[in-house]
């Protein structure tokens, strides 16, 4: 386990009262440990969300060409 002197604002503070109530947490560390879960869970890793892996496989389709497109688009440009 880190131990971390932290300096939060006043709003920070009341977020993280409510969520340790909310939970019904101790310590305002766990309820430091949910909120950094959370954006974790939502913001670094979109690549497991289902959102994003629908619309990966939406551009997958639209920017696959077959073989056959691919050469009447090249002789296109050329």
């Amino acid at each position: 386990m880190v131990q971390a002197v932290v300096k939060i604002n006043e709003r920070a503070n009341r977020v993280l009262n409510i969520v340790k109530a909310k939970y019904g947490l101790r310590t305002k560390s766990e309820a430091i440990n949910i909120v950094t879960e959370r954006y974790e869970s939502q913001l670094l890793e979109p690549e497991l969300r289902p959102e994003y892996i629908k619309k990966l496989r939406r551009i997958e389709k639209e920017s696959t060409l077959s073989e056959e497109e691919f050469k009447k688009r090249l002789k296109a440009e050329f």
